[in-house]
């Protein structure tokens, strides 16, 4: 420990040591922990092309229907056909069946499943017309199909995001047709393959229905405004900025890590490409200063998973959130700020409290960046963030549209200097990687159209909600408990809009039956979903971090649990207090559950970390955890306890340092 408390800020940064993680080894780690980055590199250039022109023809079809041309509008169900037969055909092409399937070429069998998902969208248009002249009765024609569109779903997602979401969806068929034989609240009638099949592949209530709206509107157009953001600079944009804030504080790389994954985090949606995009820089910088491998990743990891917990886009989730519960992405905004905020307060005062600890020192401030320096270099990168705001909020715009002229006002703003600027090839290939991107969110979308779909034929989740209140016995913190859990499993791997459409349909509406606010409901369950990726013993993004960082991935999750646990105790914070949701509060309300909230916060970080003026005994720490448990609560009894427990800690290590500077006072 000497050697770390020996450190200085002036002490020179060792080129070795800080480097950044080459690309082969950021590569690596994204592979392991991310199934969606094991893309197929052809040897053939025709193939190679071919696959090019088809990514490129994916994203400009989306944006041409989202920029509103008349000849593209048509009925839902066509389009999401049209959305599913294009992931599902750069599903087949880009990703191999097994890791040790080749990656050169298309192997035979896929060409089958290439040309049965061509028919997909075909067969929807031609069938259409006998759709509503039916009433979605189905023939057999329309069994056949429908089967096989389910089987093409679930193979192509267990290829894309693993086996955990088709072995889900496969048990949720499984309960439709035999739900007749399942016991107590849980039985349902049943229903045999053909009414399942038309429910789930000719309707808008399955495959086609609302989580693959999503990905063909909102998801899709957010990912190819990220990758547009990232050709042109952003991320080095939000790197230097951090530098420029913070590099230079106490424990420094570990505050710039914060900051610059929670500024991308909330725009590409991905909690382990955020790792591996911002962690190569970071994480060598955060070891050389002087914190264990461990905390480094954890850091890491916490930080950008908070990034999709954090206005104004939140990895897309905003719109899904706005589109599921039926009102303005205004309103999601606006509820989603406080919390976001107060989660990565708990992160910065706990690497706050670690850095004085252990008397770990910042950057050189000479070797920092200057803010006024990168505002004026890349500072114009704000303007289409701004512009989408401005869009979204206050001109009236769908969230469609808005999204569509942003994506080409940053295309336009980019060309304003040579830094950023872009050529037509440089836009090209964003709008390619932005079509890969979306392949595997939108291939677990469609996986989980099954899931909703069943639930939506059998009540499942009126029964689930049913069986959270009763194991809760009416208690809303134990029915928060059970929330929790249930939306950490059912999160478990997956990406986050769909772990957060899955939760949304099962869990939310055990807490909107105890009668809490639906906005509440779905923000309690969305962090939850997203807290999947800390937590062991699936936890992708900690894991990806201990990839980087070398550090052991069991330790790194419990580590990232402990950094992120004020955001584990927010949610719970804005159950109580729907205030720190900005629903229905004035502005002396407001203050005072936003102080209290704070307040907590650090006792938090305090009981976790053993410090708050000085090093803490288990005793104080006992008074901190107990004294932020109060402050959960807004009531006035409640928050007089946790200031008292605050009162009592302060005073304590006042009078241990008063001690201590007597005792070091007295002759020998």
């Amino acid at each position: 420990m000497a050697d770390i408390e020996n450190k200085t800020v002036a002490e020179p940064v060792e080129a070795v040591e800080s480097a950044p993680i080459d690309a082969a080894k950021g590569s690596e780690v994204m592979e392991k922990f991310e199934k969606e980055s094991r893309t197929r590199t052809f040897e053939s250039k025709w193939l190679k092309n071919c696959v090019y022109v088809i990514c490129l023809l994916f994203t400009l079809y989306h944006l041409a229907y989202a920029s509103g041309i008349r000849a593209l509008q048509m009925v839902n169900i066509k389009h999401h056909a049209i959305h599913v037969g294009l992931i599902l055909i750069l599903g087949f092409a880009l990703y191999p069946a097994f890791k040790k399937t080749s990656r050169k070429k298309i192997a035979w069998y896929d060409w089958i499943f290439i040309a049965l998902s061509v028919a997909m969208p075909i067969y929807v248009f031609i069938r259409y017309p006998v759709f509503i002249s039916t009433g979605f009765s189905g023939e057999q024609i329309d069994i056949i199909m429908g089967t096989i569109l389910i089987a093409l779903v679930l193979i192509a997602s267990r290829r894309l995001s693993g086996w955990a979401l088709p072995i889900l969806s496969v048990i949720f068929l499984v309960y439709a047709i035999y739900g007749r034989s399942f016991p107590g609240i849980f039985k349902h009638r049943g229903y045999n393959w053909h009414r399942i099949v038309t429910y789930l592949t000719t309707d808008i209530y399955g495959i086609y229905g609302t989580s693959i709206k999503v990905s063909a509107t909102y998801i899709v157009l957010f990912i190819i405004f990220g990758e547009v953001m990232n050709k042109c600079g952003m991320g080095q944009f939000f790197n230097d900025i951090a530098n420029a804030i913070a590099g230079h504080t106490k424990g420094g790389p570990a505050k710039v890590a914060v900051l610059a994954s929670g500024f991308l985090g909330s725009i590409n949606g991905s909690a382990v490409a955020n790792v591996v995009t911002t962690g190569t820089f970071t994480i060598p910088l955060m070891k050389k200063t002087g914190y264990s491998k461990e905390f480094a990743g954890s850091v890491e990891a916490t930080a950008s998973v908070g990034g999709q917990l954090l206005p104004p886009i939140m990895g897309a989730a905003a719109f899904v959130m706005a589109e599921t519960l039926g009102v303005k992405y205004g309103v999601i905004i606006k509820a989603a700020v406080i919390p976001a905020l107060i989660y990565y307060l708990g992160i910065i005062i706990q690497v706050q409290m670690r850095a004085t600890k252990d008397h770990l020192h910042g950057l050189p401030k000479d070797q920092m960046p200057k803010v006024k320096d990168v505002m004026k270099e890349r500072g114009h990168l704000l303007i289409p963030i701004l512009f989408l705001l401005y869009m979204l909020i206050f001109s009236g715009v769908t969230v469609i549209r808005g999204a569509f002229w942003t994506i080409v006002v940053t295309i336009v703003v980019a060309q304003l200097r040579p830094i950023s600027r872009m050529s037509f090839k440089d836009i090209c290939d964003a709008f390619v990687q932005g079509a890969k991107s979306t392949v595997s969110v939108a291939m677990a979308c469609a996986c989980v159209g099954i899931i909703v779909g069943v639930c939506g034929m059998t009540g499942f989740a009126l029964k689930v909600a049913n069986a959270i209140i009763s194991i809760g016995q009416q208690s809303l913190m134990l029915t928060l408990l059970f929330t929790m859990i249930t939306c950490m499993i059912l999160g478990m791997g997956l990406p986050s809009i769909p772990s957060y459409l899955i939760t949304a349909t099962i869990a939310a509406p055990a807490l909107v039956k105890l009668g809490q606010p639906a906005i509440a409901a779905h923000m309690f369950c969305f962090y939850f979903a997203m807290f999947a990726n800390l937590t062991p013993p699936v936890a992708l993004a900690s894991f990806a971090a201990a990839g980087l960082s070398g550090g052991s991935p069991m330790k790194t999750g419990w580590q990232s649990v402990r950094l992120a646990l004020a955001g584990f105790i927010v949610p719970f914070m804005f159950v109580y207090n729907p205030q720190l949701l900005l629903e229905d509060v004035t502005l002396l309300s407001g203050l005072q559950v936003v102080v209290t909230a704070c307040i907590g916060v650090v006792l938090i970080a305090a009981a976790v970390e053993g410090y708050l003026m000085g090093r803490m005994n288990v005793v104080l720490r006992i008074i901190a955890g107990v004294g932020a448990f109060l402050l959960i609560d807004s009531g006035i009894w409640t928050d007089l306890g946790g200031l008292a427990c605050l009162a009592v800690i302060l005073l304590a290590q006042k009078f241990i340092f008063n001690r201590k500077d007597k005792l070091e006072a007295k002759p020998a």
